[in-house]
């Protein structure tokens, strides 16, 4: 009897361990092919085959990116049936090919399965305010509103153009006014017809301009003679020294700027309080240094001038400001920006740290 007990148990045993759920998949891979952004989500059910002789269950999907939803079958896939793992892919702002995968999580040997989509998406045509995002007076709109010249040497004269259109039914003259001496706009053509795209032309020289590092100009934008009310448009520019021309004896033997401590901790502060800073510098080089211009990055910091805007080679100079804690409250960091004849160093950042604290 006891060995009858036995050999069922084993019997039993034998059973439940050849009882396992196992995956078939018709395709482990799906090929969208191409198509347009606009033609939005698409989806592929990839059929999930039980095989085995127990309840399969699809326990996770995981998809190697957001742009990809995975749905699937949730209740347990019987010996012999189906289920579904579709895969959802979102277009919107990814043109080009893809080639994304889903791991497949299961209570089969071996547990997971990995599929694949891909394809490729060709991006959508722009609209017209997608194109030209700065609209300026009725139907005349400009691709931005900011004219970038991005870096130019202080010898040099740039040219950068920025493309405009009138969707208008009427002709669009367009001027601008409030422009500083060193920079030049215009439309071309300057009238433009019902439709007509152009460019706006900019001439930066930036020989005239005695400012140095980041600089911005604001102008007014006219239509028809008409100058448009809270429209401006946005110059800006980088303005560096040039060294291209210096032989290498020069070079050698140029100036040095060399800070002592760049970075300078004002401690604690109450609001509305002020406290001095001093910046020390030396002249490392063989040359006189020239502090050609310096700003701070806000108001709350008033810059000094330096002590002295020439600095013979091994003499020592200071930068002195003042900051303003205002109604700033915990960590405030600002910079100060030093621009000088140091060809490795022509753009030097200083900065402050402070801790406002409330008052007690």
């Amino acid at each position: 009897m006891k060995k009858l007990l036995i050999a069922t148990i084993c019997l039993l045993s034998g059973v439940l361990m050849l009882a396992q759920p196992k995956v078939q998949v018709a395709t482990y891979e799906h090929d969208f092919g191409t198509f347009r952004e606009e033609d939005g989500r698409q989806s592929y059910n990839f059929e999930i085959v039980n095989t085995g002789n127990a309840p399969l269950v699809i326990q996770n999907v995981v998809a190697s990116c957001g742009c990809t939803t995975p749905t699937w079958t949730k209740s347990p896939i019987p010996p012999n049936g189906k289920g579904i793992v579709t895969a959802m892919y979102d277009p919107a702002g990814r043109p080009g090919p893809f080639n994304k995968t889903l791991t497949v999580y299961t209570n089969a040997s071996p547990s997971t399965v990995v599929l694949v989509i891909k394809g490729e998406v060709k991006e959508r045509e722009k609209t017209i305010e997608e194109l030209f995002t700065f609209p300026v007076g009725k139907g005349v709109r400009f691709e931005s509103n900011h004219l970038a010249f991005t870096t130019i040497k202080k010898t040099e004269k740039k040219i950068r153009v920025m493309p405009v259109i009138n969707t208008s039914n009427e002709l669009a003259k367009i001027e601008f006014e409030n422009v500083p001496g060193h920079l030049q706009l215009k439309a071309v053509p300057e009238t433009l017809k019902p439709g007509q795209k152009g460019v706006i032309e900019g001439t930066y020289d930036a020989t005239k301009n005695g400012n140095w590092g980041t600089v911005t100009d604001v102008v007014r934008v006219k239509v028809n003679g008409v100058a448009q009310e809270n429209t401006w448009f946005y110059v800006s520019a980088n303005l560096v020294e040039d060294f291209s021309n210096l032989t290498k004896e020069e070079l050698e033997n140029a100036p040095v700027f060399k800070v002592q401590a760049a970075t300078v901790d004002l401690g604690d502060m109450l609001p509305s309080t002020t406290k001095d800073v001093e910046f020390k510098f030396t002249n490392e080089g063989k040359r006189d240094l020239i502090i050609r211009h310096i700003r701070s990055t806000c108001g709350c910091t008033a810059v000094n001038q330096s002590s002295s805007n020439i600095v013979k080679p091994g003499e020592t100079g200071t930068i002195k400001a003042t900051f303003n804690s205002g109604s700033y409250k915990g960590r405030v960091t600002k910079a100060i920006y030093v621009y000088t004849n140091d060809p490795n160093h022509s753009e030097v950042i200083l900065m402050l740290n402070a801790n406002v604290i409330e008052k007690k």
